[in-house]
């Protein structure tokens, strides 16, 4: 998904935006996931996770921290369904926790971890709104880590696909239809090449082999759950989410143009084209060398499973050299580090529309952490609502050009664990004192609250 350079920053169009800029029944919902808020992470019968593990390694979480409380939404998860309802939005996407249902990553079914999901489901259902679940949100059982060996185990083992089917039908039977929609795997590079490769997140390896291996388990996961689904709940939509990040170079000198191509490769098509199309990409399977997956017959039919929809999850864009590392110049950031570039949204949509068969799509994750500050009763964050604002008309302005967007999920409902980051990053719409667990809405969750009512935002 390489791409030219277009205008430096998208600026809203609109004076007002509202619900009608978008098409109808159009979904407005908040994102969070199980290991990031839950907290509980030794009640009643759950399993240990990579996460737990990983937290406990010195160095690897920057604050020292784990999501052992987190927001302590597996007590709190009442009030946290009551502000949701209270922003006016219609849907909730979460994740479950694996290793809360099936504990040892298969066999026994921990039957309070189910109790737990159906309340909750059913709690949303109470309130209107709709249910849309991710089965996998990186919390892998470490018992299906410790399997098979120092950098043979976890999605690095053919053996864990199969596992994760398993799963997927134990969540399937049991929620049933009351989920509107199910994804298998959030942000699969993620959970392969940040994980087993660079080592930023758990279990923290740095093998690229092990990393390739993993991301083609992923899939043939999601292409095995997939069936599960279709079989088990055959009316409920079913896709995947990706985290997509289109890539752009620094010139349109003919070595900055291959070297955006091999990272839009890298990130977006290794991904994209088994799911989307039954095939790698041929260039970077080249590239990869020896280090390609091994992928037996009838495996890329698997995982070009037919989709309902497609989750893309987007924050920000590749900005890419041969000369190394580049920055583009006048470019805002946020405290992550990522280039605030909303346009870069609307050139993804519509390249994906261009190049893929692409079903329906749902922008399952978009946001921004910045240093948020709780000003009595007040956290006053106008950076993240221009961002939020931003997106939006990106969003707005690929539907007007034909791309079938069908809903947006703001990240984060709350504060909470951001990964290796600990407690120092704050992507919420709601502040969340760690101390007391008090939950505070900013001023980007009233102007969210503002656009999902109806009532138009300045």
């Amino acid at each position: 998904m390489t791409t030219t350079e277009p205008a430096r920053t998208l600026q809203p169009t609109l004076s007002r935006l509202t619900r009608a800029n978008f098409p109808r029944n159009f979904q407005f919902g908040v994102a969070t996931s199980s290991y990031q808020i839950e907290g509980a992470t030794q009640k009643d019968g759950r399993g240990e996770s990579i996460w737990d593990t990983f937290c406990r390694e010195p160095g690897r979480i920057s604050d020292g921290t784990s999501g052992d409380v987190a927001c302590d939404h597996y007590h709190r998860w009442p009030q946290d369904l009551d502000l949701i309802r209270s922003l006016g939005v219609d849907a909730y996407r979460f994740s479950v926790a694996w290793p809360r249902v099936v504990p040892t990553g298969s066999g026994a079914v921990n039957a309070a971890g189910l109790d737990f999901y159906e309340r909750l489901v059913d709690g949303m259902l109470e309130r209107g709104l709709r249910p849309y679940a991710t089965l996998y949100h990186w919390d892998l059982p470490q018992v299906l880590q410790d399997a098979g060996g120092p950098g043979l185990g976890g999605w690095a083992n053919r053996d864990t696909a199969y596992r994760f089917a398993e799963y997927a039908r134990v969540v399937a039977e049991r929620l049933g239809s009351r989920v509107a929609s199910y994804a298998t795997l959030n942000e699969p590079w993620c959970s392969s090449i940040l994980s087993y490769q660079i080592g930023e997140h758990a279990p923290g390896l740095r093998d690229r082999r092990a990393a390739l291996s993993a991301a083609h388990h992923l899939l043939l996961g999601h292409g095995e759950a997939m069936k599960v689904l279709r079989e088990v709940v055959p009316g409920v939509e079913a896709g995947i989410v990706l985290n997509l990040n289109p890539m752009y170079p620094a010139s349109q000198s003919p070595e900055d143009l291959k070297v955006a191509r091999q990272a839009d490769g890298e990130f977006n098509r290794w991904f994209l084209d088994p799911v989307l199309k039954g095939e790698y990409p041929a260039d970077i399977w080249e590239n990869y060398g020896a280090d390609v997956p091994h992928v037996l017959a009838g495996d890329l039919e698997t995982i070009r499973q037919p989709l309902d929809f497609m989750g893309v999850n987007y924050y920000s864009r590749g900005y890419v050299s041969a000369q190394g590392q580049v920055k583009p110049g006048g470019a805002e950031y946020t405290e992550m580090g990522w280039e605030v570039y909303p346009q870069g949204l609307t050139d993804l949509l519509v390249r994906l529309d261009t190049d893929y068969a692409l079903p329906s799509v749902f922008i399952t994750e978009n946001g921004a952490a910045y240093p948020d500050a709780l000003s009595g009763e007040s956290v006053h964050d106008s950076a993240r609502v221009n961002y939020f604002a931003a997106h939006l008309e990106a969003v707005r302005q690929a539907t007007v050009q034909g791309v079938d967007v069908r809903g947006y999920f703001a990240w984060s409902l709350m504060d909470n664990f951001e990964w290796a980051h600990g407690y120092s990053k704050r992507f919420g719409l709601v502040y969340v004192d760690y101390g007391d667990q008090q939950r505070t809405m900013k001023d980007s969750a009233k102007w969210y609250q503002a656009l999902a009512s109806s009532t138009g935002v300045e």
